[in-house]
């Protein structure tokens, strides 16, 4: 099988770097397919879904090849000489999707209840300074009755 350099990176970490037999990402006008001593070019990248074959032991492209899908943000794609080059904001595998959307739902839900919190020591706060203020009505009102 014949197989190309694929180098992803991303801003947080460096998603993919190895062989590849077939890449397949998200373009402008659809998906765009990539094999091996595709010819060189640059592309923008669109939000959406890429599917890459690659070996099923890391390194080992004699093992049988297996497709790895994953979400891909916006970014750009250099193909020279055999090698792939993907720079996108955030790459993320179905179940890094999942654990993330995890992540994302217990800060949402953090959050809300700091809100909660927030909003209840508010109004906690609000009455307070509303007896006060009603506190020193009274006392100005008896300081003028004398």
């Amino acid at each position: 099988m014949n197989y190309f350099n694929l180098h992803i990176h991303t801003a947080e970490r460096d998603f993919y770097n190895g062989p590849c037999s077939s890449l397949i990402i998200p373009v402008e006008d659809g998906q765009y397919g990539i094999k091996a001593h595709h010819r060189n070019m640059i592309a923008a990248i669109v939000p959406g879904e890429m599917e890459m074959t690659v070996p099923l032991a890391e390194g080992d492209t004699s093992s049988d090849p297996e497709k790895v899908y994953a979400v891909l943000s916006a970014g750009i794609v250099k193909i020279e000489d055999n090698d792939v080059l993907i720079l996108a904001d955030t790459a993320l595998t179905y179940d890094e999707l999942d654990e993330s959307e995890a992540k994302m739902n217990a800060q949402f839900e953090k959050e809300k209840r700091l809100q909660k919190r927030s909003t209840k020591e508010y109004l906690e706060a609000e009455v307070e300074m509303r007896r006060a203020i009603y506190k020193l009505k009274k006392r100005k009102d008896k300081s003028f009755e004398s």
